[in-house]
């Protein structure tokens, strides 16, 4: 029987990672000129390295891992499943207890009549999905030209061909044939990157008619749905002034398009309730769900339907799926972990303990030289690094150099805080305690200081 336990040399381990295993987002020649860290066990908000390093991972492995690390009884239920069904299918025309279960809990805990799920393994896949959807339930409706689908740069909804093509980043449009044809992008709330001297106000409000804007110029009979994050997340924690999602979804409504709601980062008590969704009230007629309905434990994800687009699509064949959509292991981990987030009050946590006093520390960050904007929502939070804080200036260096340089004084510190270009962002577990919110923050500004001191001496210190 072969084992997971780390056996091997820390350089061993990584020789045998760079000849064989290529990582995602990745150059892979370089990382394997540097050397893979390699992570060998985890508890609560703690990882281990193979060299006995104790890192708090304030991104919650990608934006997942909500319940925290080691919690036995999500591997005890798995066990349980695999020894009584580990695997079978749900398409011909049949069914078991955890797809069906976990399909009635999800429909439970949406909003409105958000009472339908179609399983999938990941974000990626559902969004593929709710592509494939949206056009079939316009066709279904005697509409076939209604195939555009507008999304907005610098999104991130996965990174299939598909999923990849929904999202609004350059970098990855630059390979693979992206974006596919009927996408279009339309440009994001980030007020503070892209406002110049307007207020927030009138910012969020242009940005969110630049959507209206977009359907009267492709045509209402050609749109069929817009897709977005409640919370920009991969792209660097950006959130929307308060104008913006009223107005969203003012149009949505007059137009009668379909409004995908991206909650595979903000679901399941991220910003602060179930969904992101509720935190910024808007009322999708579709929600994209993985991460968090696991907690990172299994993979998972699924799109949420409302009992209308549901309605329409089963009045013929759907041919769509996925071999492990419903995975009875994933369904029954994914029911465990929903049962500890409701049973344990997690979301109760973050809304009177964790989240209020992250975001006082996390907003006392602002003080600091290099930083000029601290923005949080619940358990997500973003720092804007910048040369000069009054006239929010970028970095005459190439976009990325500063955060990398952060990011890499982070990891020496033993902090996971990923950067986005030279914005640096946080999402940690949602059962965060104060006392480990305080370490985060001692550990994120000796990182800043440390960048700062050494942007002054490689002279990086100057704006665009």
């Amino acid at each position: 029987m072969s084992t997971i336990t780390n056996h091997m040399p820390t350089e061993e381990l990584q020789a045998l990672d760079a000849a064989h295993h290529m990582h995602p987002f990745t150059c892979n020649g370089e990382l394997a000129q540097k050397g893979a860290r390699v992570i060998t066990r985890a508890d609560g908000v703690t990882l281990t390295d193979s060299e006995g390093n104790q890192i708090l991972d304030a991104m919650a492995g990608l934006w997942c891992v909500n319940i925290g690390y080691g919690r036995d009884e999500l591997a005890d239920v798995a066990a349980r499943q695999m020894r009584e069904l580990p695997y079978y299918n749900t398409f011909f025309q049949t069914t078991h207890r955890p797809a069906i279960e976990l399909a009635q809990k999800i429909a439970e805990l949406a909003p409105g009549d958000l009472n339908n799920v179609f399983f999938a393994g990941s974000g990626s896949e559902a969004n593929d999905t709710n592509l494939r959807m949206v056009r079939h339930y316009w066709a279904l409706k005697g509409k076939p030209s209604k195939s555009i689908v507008i999304s907005r740069k610098n999104a991130y909804h996965g990174s299939t061909v598909a999923s990849g093509s929904l999202g609004g980043m350059t970098g990855m449009h630059e390979q693979g044939g992206m974006p596919i044809p009927d996408i279009h992008h339309i440009n994001q709330p980030n007020w503070w990157a892209e406002g110049g001297d307007t207020s927030p106000e009138a910012f969020g409000l242009a940005k969110a008619q630049e959507l209206e804007k977009a359907i009267l110029e492709l045509g209402e009979d050609r749109v069929a749905a817009f897709i977005a994050e409640p919370i920009q997340g991969a792209g660097g924690v950006i959130v929307a002034p308060e104008s913006y999602w009223p107005e969203v979804q003012r149009i949505c409504d007059k137009y009668e398009i379909l409004l995908i709601a991206d909650e595979v980062i903000c679901g399941f008590g991220r910003t602060g309730e179930w969904f992101g969704s509720q935190t910024v009230n808007i009322r999708p007629d579709i929600m994209t769900i993985a991460k968090g309905l696991s907690s990172g434990y299994a993979p998972i994800g699924g799109s949420i339907v409302s009992d209308e687009v549901a309605s329409v699509i089963a009045t013929g064949e759907f041919n769509h799926g996925y071999t492990y959509s419903g995975h009875p292991v994933a369904a029954a981990v994914a029911l465990e972990n929903l049962r500890i987030l409701e049973e344990e009050d997690v979301i109760g946590h973050v809304q009177n303990v964790a989240a209020p006093y992250l975001k006082e520390q996390w907003e006392g960050l602002q003080d600091h030289p290099l930083v000029g904007e601290a923005k949080i929502v619940g358990m997500m939070g973003s720092i804007a690094l910048t040369p000069n804080k009054e006239t929010r200036a970028v970095f005459a260096a190439d976009t990325g150099t500063v955060g990398y340089i952060c990011r890499e004084r982070c990891f020496a510190n033993n902090l996971v805080m990923r950067h986005v270009g030279d914005r640096m962002i946080i999402s940690p577990p949602l059962v965060i305690k104060p006392e480990e919110i305080d370490l985060l923050i001692a550990c994120a500004r000796t990182s800043l200081d440390e960048c700062y001191a050494q942007l002054k001496e490689d002279g990086l210190l100057q704006s665009a």
